[in-house]
């Protein structure tokens, strides 16, 4: 039987990793890889996680299951944090899922099973593996454009245009804020211009968002999704805890649908009935370390202010490589890298210009030159700014 499987592609991310690890130079710079790494290039363990995990250690009596969709607190608690507290709970329906990929995984069958001959509209660029989980369900895609190469900035009048093509029976993929792999996000105009478009056309919206507060804030960087929440029928949103309480092995995220109260109900016992055939029960101490984090006040009021620590350094980080860039080209031309959110950018080189600072200058990033700023630190900012100018970029 197994004679008929043939190989898989590569995935390029695990080929990156594998060259950055082999590499014998020193000053080799790792850009590829999206976590989140401080100064020292580790990926922490945050001191109000730890702290929480220590607690659970004494107190915890049992490893039995909790719940189909996972302990009701923990959805409430991340309910609360993404849609804000006075968003309307009769509305919405939630499930516990292995991490946000397990969210968007749950998001697509939950479409397949609601709307089979729709069509699911992606941004262009968006994630691999939103593409890759979309083509091996046999989903019908199209892409819809987003990001303006020339100027590193969302192409928001390229984006209205094409939604305006979409019809009820469609769902169309967003990024939350600093989510799309480009850097560039939308703004609070945008959203709601994307907001009107998608009222008119019936088209339903889902958002995946993996780093709230990893931009401007926790409540800056959710304002779009809570405007999309409030003015459309049904939005589904799927929230990753891998990044912002730094989790990642711990599978920590959630699928929320958001619905009419009346539907809330039949919505609910949906996902249950997806998580009991795709996992049967999800993972619960990465939920269980969130929740108590969020319900805490000590706990959340050192998780916030590790986070901004976060926030903030990378955009010095940012601030920095556009600064020593403008310095050795004379140019504004990659002021875009300060004004982009988040973890990545588009650097805006081409694969040659890619594949030579990699062999030139040991710069390991996507060959898109999609890079990770949180892999950067003072030492090698300039080592990086050397390489872009000797590439040509």
């Amino acid at each position: 039987m197994f004679e008929s499987l043939t190989p898989q592609p590569a995935d390029k991310i695990l080929e990156i990793m594998t060259l950055y690890r082999e590499d014998p130079r020193s000053q080799k710079v790792d850009l590829g890889v999206g976590v989140y790494k401080n100064s020292e290039g580790q990926t922490p363990v945050m001191r109000a996680v730890r702290e929480a995990e220590r607690r659970l250690w004494d107190a915890e009596t049992t490893k039995s299951y909790v719940n189909l969709v996972g302990d009701p607190a923990f959805s409430e608690a991340l309910r609360k944090l993404v849609l804000g507290p006075n968003f309307d709970a009769s509305r919405v329906s939630a499930a516990a899922t292995p991490g946000g990929t397990g969210a968007v995984r749950l998001a697509f069958d939950l479409f397949h099973m609601a709307s089979p001959k729709g069509t699911v509209w992606v941004s262009d660029p968006t994630w691999p593996n939103h593409l890759s989980i979309l083509k091996y369900l046999g989903l019908s895609t199209r892409p819809y454009r987003y990001f303006d190469a020339a100027t590193r900035t969302a192409d928001i009048e390229s984006m209205l245009a094409d939604l305006a093509e979409t019809k009820a029976g469609d769902l169309i993929l967003l990024h939350g804020c600093c989510h799309n792999p480009t850097g560039a996000n939308l703004s609070g105009e945008d959203w709601a211009r994307v907001t009107e478009v998608l009222s008119k056309t019936g088209a339903v919206p889902m958002i995946d968002i993996a780093y709230q507060g990893f931009g401007d804030g926790l409540d800056a960087d959710a304002a779009g999704l809570r405007e999309i929440a409030r003015n459309m029928p049904e939005v589904v949103l799927a929230v990753s805890c891998s990044k912002n309480f730094g989790v990642y092995r711990e599978r920590a995220g959630a699928i929320f649908a958001i619905t009419p109260p009346e539907r809330q109900g039949t919505m609910q016992g949906t996902l249950s009935y997806l998580n009991r055939q795709t996992y049967s029960f999800p993972p619960d101490h990465g939920a269980r370390l969130v929740t108590m984090v969020l319900n805490d006040p000590e706990l959340r009021a050192d998780w916030e202010a590790e986070l901004a620590d976060m926030r903030t350094g990378m955009l010095d980080l940012r601030a920095a490589l556009a600064a020593e860039l403008r310095q050795r080209t004379n140019s504004d031309r990659f002021d875009f890298l300060a004004h982009h959110r988040g973890m990545f950018s588009r650097l805006g080189a081409t694969p040659d210009q890619v594949h030579a600072m990699r062999e030139q200058s040991g710069i390991y990033m996507t060959g898109d030159s999609r890079m990770n700023i949180a892999g950067l630190n003072a030492s090698n900012v300039p080592i990086l700014a050397e390489a872009i100018v000797a590439a040509g970029v």
